[in-house]
């Protein structure tokens, strides 16, 4: 109150300045304190984590995301690749195409499966032993990585024969000889053991990378065991159990991996999550590799294609048709199929058109039918159920493919049945009206058309006469009777 009365002395330009003065001694600690804090935390590096979810069996569009999401993670130098999985297998190809990237990435990459309830069975189980951190929520399960044999599904496995037995020259032939008398494998046995010992070879050498399990990860491929996450975790098939994605983390932070052989300690608090969406690549892609959708865009090619070369000039069907027989071929050459399937089918369709062209009592038809359905059966090379093509949709396709045929069938017979109305072939016939004295050469009128013409017996002007035949542009005619 003093330093109030006593500023009221001052003139009020003076008293101004002095309030000035003292709000700003007052004050700038304030501003002082403020500025300190936003320098604090633009100090403050966050660690870069970016994760996506594949919820679906791993295929050519999930790898293709997935490939290209981490080389971009790479080419952005992050702190944490995370890859959250839930999947029931997959194709040998594309998960061996993740693997490849995952190896040779310099981001350290954590597969987690998630959330509760969630597996990793058959290609997730590699995967899970390739990244640099295996990590598990809990109600999850991983295993089952026995390879699906990859033939015809109509080809059932051969049984073992045994060989005759062979008499041996010291009892001359009264005992069995031992060594000869043991089965023969079949080649579908053969083939079938080797593909579970690369599996082994492969797995076991993903396990060495990381110091994990390799007695259960071939158990896993040779008699396709699961284990729960408690159990992973204990037999050190996997490395962390995690309620969640931040609570994995936190347990990664300050831990050191290998990366390429070299030491690698991981900084990861704090920290900032990206999760990655799938781009428009991505849908296409998951969609066209479907096998019943890549199979139906095969039907409408074909088809679309048929319909513009016996209407030429249509152009609908014939663009349509190109479209979609060039995006299902695409599709189909990153899927497993069977040559020998698709050449069926191509096969069933000739036999089909060849019925409708030149009609045999359906036998062309019949062959056709068969052939089409055996071949779709047979296209996709796998046994795998995700890659399956729906026998509904076979079916349907079999049905519209004989409604097809039954109907251009009748329309060529009733096209041969019925009488020309159009050409120069209709002129026979005709009636014609003669404009000039016909001896021999004169002009008639015909369907509303003037004509030369011929005739070889005299005929007056405004006579009827009938067109016998068409030489060129000259009608030959005679006198109606």
């Amino acid at each position: 109150m003093i330093m109030i009365k006593r500023l009221r002395l001052f003139s009020p330009h003076s008293r101004s300045i002095l309030w000035a003065m003292l709000t700003f001694v007052l004050f700038s600690p304030l501003y002082t304190l403020a500025d300190n804090k936003e320098e604090i935390e633009a100090e403050v590096v966050y660690a870069e984590i970016w994760q996506l979810d594949i919820q679906q069996a791993i295929g050519p569009a999930s790898a293709d995301w997935m490939i290209r999401s981490l080389q971009e993670a790479n080419s952005n130098a992050i702190d944490l690749f995370i890859i959250r999985l839930n999947t029931p297998g997959g194709l040998d190809k594309s998960m061996r195409d993740i693997i490849q990237e995952i190896l040779a990435s310099s981001v350290p990459v954590a597969i987690y499966v998630y959330p509760k309830g969630a597996r990793a069975a058959s290609a997730g189980t590699y995967m899970l032993y390739a990244a640099h951190v295996a990590a598990m929520s809990p109600a999850t399960n991983l295993g089952a990585a026995t390879p699906v044999q990859i033939g015809s599904p109509l080809a059932p496995p051969e049984p073992e024969r045994p060989n005759k037995p062979t008499s041996s020259p010291e009892n001359n032939g009264s005992q069995k000889d031992s060594t000869k008398d043991q089965p023969t494998p079949s080649s579908t046995t053969s083939l079938r053991k080797k593909q579970i010992n690369d599996a082994v070879a492969y797995i076991r050498s993903l396990a060495s990378l990381h110091n994990r399990n390799a007695e259960w990860a071939e158990k896993a491929v040779r008699e396709a065991a699961s284990l729960e996450a408690e159990q992973a975790l204990i037999q050190n098939v996997v490395d962390y159990i995690a309620n969640n994605t931040e609570h994995l983390i936190q347990q990664l932070d300050g831990k050191t991996l290998s990366i390429n052989n070299q030491p690698h300690k991981l900084s990861l608090l704090p920290f900032k999550i990206t999760t990655l969406q799938p781009d428009w690549r991505h849908k296409i892609l998951g969609v066209i590799t479907d096998p019943s959708i890549a199979y139906i865009l095969l039907m409408i090619g074909i088809y679309g294609l048929i319909f513009e070369f016996y209407n030429p000039g249509l152009g609908g069907p014939g663009i349509l048709g190109a479209i979609c027989l060039l995006t299902a071929l695409y599709a189909l050459q990153l899927l497993p199929i069977s040559y020998a399937g698709l050449a069926l089918i191509f096969l069933g369709i000739g036999l089909m058109i060849s019925e409708a062209i030149s009609p045999s009592v359906g036998m062309l038809g019949a062959g056709g039918v068969i052939a089409f359905i055996i071949g779709s059966v047979m296209l996709m090379d796998t046994d795998l159920p995700s890659y399956q093509i729906a026998l509904p949709i076979i079916t349907a396709m079999a049905v519209a493919s004989v409604a097809v045929l039954v109907l251009v069938l009748n329309l060529a017979l009733r096209s041969r049945k019925q009488l020309v109305v159009s050409g120069i072939t209709a002129m026979i016939g005709a009636i014609a009206e003669a404009l000039d004295d016909l001896d021999p050469i004169g002009r008639v009128r015909v369907q509303g058309e003037i004509w030369q013409a011929h005739s070889s017996t005299k005929i007056q002007k405004g006579d009827t006469v009938i067109v016998k035949s068409v030489n060129g542009l000259t009608l030959e005619v005679e006198t109606r009777q």
